[in-house]
């Protein structure tokens, strides 16, 4: 027969396993959790270095009757950044578009393009041929996606302003060496 003490004993290792089970039952080895993540929206442009960035055309004559007027050369100082992410379900790229917004200068062609991208990450845009401006957007760099150019000079796409007194508009070039001609040039990046 059985002691007390015995069956004391097998009834608590008995209770002690349903415990256990019990315990073991309402626990896991493994648990979860959500992180939200936002990104925001973001198209921003600018044009680089910012302390400088207007820039002077000087036509020049070599004082030799019968010579017309020389260009003066190719200004390649300005570098355009930028800063673009895209937003869902939205436009698949965007393109920077530029356009002369305020004055004229009588006879003379102003054409810029965009060098390739330096530096920067993501789907940076790829550039046109160059433009000749007009008071219309134009694309000048199409098929960003979400990239940045990084910032300042020698960053992004390199600006490249060649300036033309064609011989078809050559009639209509007037001096201003007094008030000099005032042309404001205006890039913007938007979705296409």
């Amino acid at each position: 027969m059985k002691s007390i003490f015995t069956s004391f004993l097998q009834l608590f290792v008995v209770s002690l396993l349903l415990c256990n089970v019990a315990y073991a039952q309402s626990d896991t080895n493994e648990d979860s959790h959500t992180i939200t993540i936002t990104i925001p929206e973001v198209a921003l442009l600018d044009i680089e270095p910012n302390a400088s960035k207007n820039i002077s055309a000087t036509f020049t004559h070599s004082d030799e009757a019968g010579d017309p007027l020389a260009a003066p050369a190719n200004n390649t100082s300005l570098w355009l950044n930028y800063s673009s992410i895209l937003k869902a379900g939205g436009a698949t790229a965007r393109a920077v578009t530029v356009s002369i917004t305020s004055g004229t200068a009588p006879g003379v062609s102003i054409k810029v393009v965009a060098g390739t991208a330096t530096g920067g990450q993501g789907t940076l845009g790829t550039p046109t041929a160059q433009v000749t401006l007009t008071g219309s957007a134009q694309s000048i760099i199409t098929g960003v996606g979400s990239a940045y150019t990084g910032d300042g000079a020698s960053q992004g796409h390199q600006l490249t302003y060649a300036f033309e007194a064609a011989d078809a508009n050559y009639a209509n070039l007037r001096s201003n060496a007094g008030s000099p001609d005032v042309v404001t040039v205006a890039y913007t990046l938007a979705d296409n």
